[in-house]
């Protein structure tokens, strides 16, 4: 796992942190999850970066450059899932050379990567975390020409309205504390009649607010990714429509998956292999293992372990939100901004 310092002092990774700094940050990032949702979303600036301060080098070392999942068709790597679900979008939005593109909750890079190759246009990343944004540049260096980022939360875009001619958001928005206004902010940037698209995390019809272990399931995939709450695929429409847009499409891809190889088949260790050995239930429990006695060595700092545990429990719970069909990370959508406000 790579562990080293950033470059810029306010790029902190968790190897920035010192131990003391690791188990506040820790203890801060638990004491948001214990507080009510009102309280949560209030202060999801600080839950978010907090997270991503603590999580990055661990979704790079097991995940790659790319943090999300995709419908994976029989026969087909992990990896090729990931690049086929990111050229979907780029087709939904016939994305050319030219074209002014954002990338909301932009991550570390890894689809911004994959399509400024595939389609030759502009990107625009904005992420709200220092850390995040220095991996990406790194990550696109050799597309940097096609390529720029804003530090900068998605609730309030620091651009100028009606500027974009595409966006699409992997697995980002739902750090949103408030889906109406976060779609609000694409819908400003965008020009008439463009489009945004993308994959949101959400809660299926099959979600019960009745069944204890439900809860239990939801609240731990909250607790493991860095959430404030987690919407149905409903409340997602219907923010959509409420922000200004046009719906002109929304499903659930994960049914999409092959019977034998669904979206969650990378955290349950079904094609072990020694590249997917970091993803599966016996690579993360080595992984602690290793952090453990890290630890002890002064190889990683004091915490790193706690992080580890926390990531875990959130993976046991998504394979869990996907096997019981209650939960999605991939409810796709496309929305048109009108071109007039009387459209």
């Amino acid at each position: 796992m790579r562990l080293t310092p950033a470059k810029r002092s306010d790029s902190r990774s968790l190897a920035d942190l010192t131990p003391d700094e690791v188990l506040q940050v820790v203890n801060h990032y638990a004491g948001l999850h214990d507080a009510d949702l009102e309280e949560r979303q209030e202060d999801y600036q600080t839950l978010v970066n907090h997270y991503y301060d603590l999580v990055t080098d661990f979704y790079e070392f097991g995940w790659g450059q790319s943090f999300h999942f995709a419908p994976r068709h029989r026969g087909e790597s992990f990896k090729e899932s990931l690049l086929r679900h990111e050229h979907f979008l780029s087709d939904q939005l016939s994305l050319k050379p030219g074209m002014q593109v954002l990338d909301v909750g932009c991550g570390i890079g890894g689809p911004m990567h994959t399509l400024a190759h595939y389609s030759g246009a502009n990107f625009v990343g904005i992420n709200n975390n220092a850390y995040q944004i220095e991996r990406a540049k790194v990550h696109t260096e050799d597309v940097q020409s096609l390529c720029r980022f804003i530090r900068g939360d998605y609730m309030q875009i620091p651009e100028s309205d009606n500027c974009y001619d595409a966006a699409f958001a992997i697995e980002s928005m739902p750090h949103a504390p408030d889906k109406t206004a976060a779609f609000r902010e694409v819908f400003r940037v965008l020009r008439p009649g463009t489009c945004f698209t993308g994959y949101e995390w959400g809660l299926t019809d099959d979600f019960d607010p009745e069944n204890a272990e439900h809860l239990r399931i939801k609240k731990d995939i909250e607790k493991g990714d860095g959430l404030p709450d987690i919407a149905a695929t409903t409340e997602i429409c219907d923010a959509l429509r409420m922000a200004g847009f046009e719906l002109l499409e929304a499903r659930d891809l994960a049914s999409e998956s092959h019977p034998e190889t669904p979206w969650y088949r990378a955290l349950q260790g079904r094609d072990l292999s020694i590249a997917s050995l970091p993803r599966t239930p016996i690579g993360r429990a080595l992984t602690n293992l290793t952090l453990r006695v890290g630890e002890k060595l002064r190889m990683f700092p004091e915490g790193t372990t706690m992080v580890s545990t926390l990531l875990n429990r959130g993976a046991d719970a998504l394979v869990e939100g996907g096997e019981s069909g209650i939960f999605t990370p991939m409810f796709f959508f496309l929305a048109r901004k009108p071109q007039s406000s009387e459209d």
